[in-house]
């Protein structure tokens, strides 16, 4: 828990979120409106109680009007290169283990302190445990997804994909989308988000 605790306050993501809001002159409740999401959540992120999963954060992102990568920049990172080594999990984001609802995957920002990307990469972890399926999302934007190990179920519009270490997928983010695990193997892929504000 100490451990979950100190990667979620380096991410810095509540933080960035109440700053972008209180500069907007927005209220909790103003937010809570915008994204659909209710306020004791929004306080719980902002307070770095709960890491949002990244549909959320990209409802946050479109409320407030920045671009994602807003989330993992760093203000003074002014890098043309960035190397992210092997076994670096420092910027980790875990699934809390109580509060908030259970999220079928955790992902690890793989560009994170870069400024001024347009694309954002993760490492995504889709835990078959978990059963609740979460809700399709569509937001601006394209998104690549490559399965590394283990079986994604992909829906996308009105298709369903099965996915296998290998395979790789290029959607249009505004039809309705969402990834989980089959099988009873943790799955793990490259996911690389594109999103027009």
């Amino acid at each position: 828990m100490d451990e979950y605790r100190a990667e979620v306050k380096e991410l810095r993501i509540g933080l960035t979120i109440r700053e972008l809001r209180q500069k907007q002159r927005m209220t909790l409740q103003d937010l809570s409106q915008v994204t659909e999401l209710s306020k004791p959540l929004l306080s719980q992120i902002e307070n770095d109680q709960v890491i949002p999963p990244l549909a959320t954060l990209l409802r946050i992102s479109k409320a407030l009007k920045v671009p994602l990568q807003t989330f993992f920049e760093e203000e003074d990172n002014t890098q043309k290169c960035l190397v992210v080594r092997a076994g670096e999990s420092n910027r980790m984001n875990r699934r809390p283990s109580h509060g908030g609802a259970p999220q079928p995957y955790f992902y690890h920002s793989l560009a994170y302190g870069k400024k001024h990307k347009h694309m954002e990469p993760f490492l995504v972890e889709f835990d078959p445990a978990q059963t609740e399926q979460s809700q399709p999302v569509r937001h601006t934007g394209e998104e690549f997804f490559y399965i590394i190990e283990g079986r994604v179920e992909l829906k996308h519009g009105a298709e369903t994909y099965i996915l296998e270490a290998g395979d790789s997928v290029y959607w249009d983010s505004n039809e309705p989308h969402s990834l989980k695990a089959l099988g009873n193997e943790i799955a793990r892929g490259i996911a690389v988000l594109y999103t027009r504000n």
